[in-house]
């Protein structure tokens, strides 16, 4: 699971990729103008954008030129009608990570989404484990030992997004922002009852806990 910033003007073509998408369990956002993508990836975090380089307000490449001089540093993957060498130089002098022509197939769109995630990734493969914890983030099945744990969507994206950034504090803030997309009116109330929740299907009594709060510091996955 990654949130993700989809930025492409052709209203079918965007909301079939962030149907795709979101069926692959991504946490997914659309607009369809360059100075809302740059202002979103100003303002939150996500880990992965799709940028079409023809956009109304700020084109694609524009919108990742000035990310990357604020420092940005998510991959960019770029969506283009243009096949000529020069346009895709264009794309990676830009900050590009990867650039697909359109037409495309989805299979490869998502085949190139998910090499650009593995990147910066913390664990190796479709099961992340930790603390006799295991999670299968390919069938979304999750173990604690050899007994399996019935997870919501919404717990289960929770515990693999502390999973695989174990030891690292985020506030409730942090994730409101990383859980659910930013249109979303999920309240810090929502995060706390979802994190109280998840923890009595993980922990049990008695034993050291998996999710440990610091006042002032947040939440973490304690490996």
């Amino acid at each position: 699971m990654a949130k993700i910033l989809i930025a492409e003007d052709d209203t079918s073509l965007g909301m079939s990729l962030q149907f795709t998408l979101e069926s692959e369990k991504h946490v997914v956002e659309l607009v369809a103008d360059g100075l809302e993508a740059l202002d979103r990836l100003k303002l939150y975090p996500y880990e992965l954008v799709i940028l079409d380089v023809d956009l109304p307000g700020l084109s694609g490449f524009e919108v990742a030129r000035q990310f990357r001089d604020c420092r940005g540093a998510i991959p960019i993957l770029m969506l283009t009608g243009k096949t000529t060498i020069n346009d895709k130089a264009s794309g990676f002098d830009a900050g590009a990570d990867d650039y697909l022509t359109k037409p495309f197939d989805m299979r490869e769109l998502l085949m190139r989404i998910n090499a650009l995630l593995r990147r910066p990734s913390v664990y190796a493969g479709n099961v992340i484990e930790g603390r006799g914890i295991s999670l299968d983030t390919s069938t979304r099945i999750a173990h604690k030992g050899s007994d399996k744990i019935e997870l919501t969507a919404k717990e289960f994206e929770l515990l693999e997004f502390l999973m695989k950034r174990p030891d690292q504090y985020f506030s409730v803030d942090d994730l409101l922002d990383q859980i659910w997309t930013s249109e979303s009116e999920s309240s810090e109330l929502a995060a706390r009852q979802l994190i109280r929740r998840l923890r009595k299907k993980i922990e049990t009594e008695g034993e050291e806990p998996v999710i440990v709060t610091s006042k002032g510091l947040g939440y973490k996955f304690k490996a």
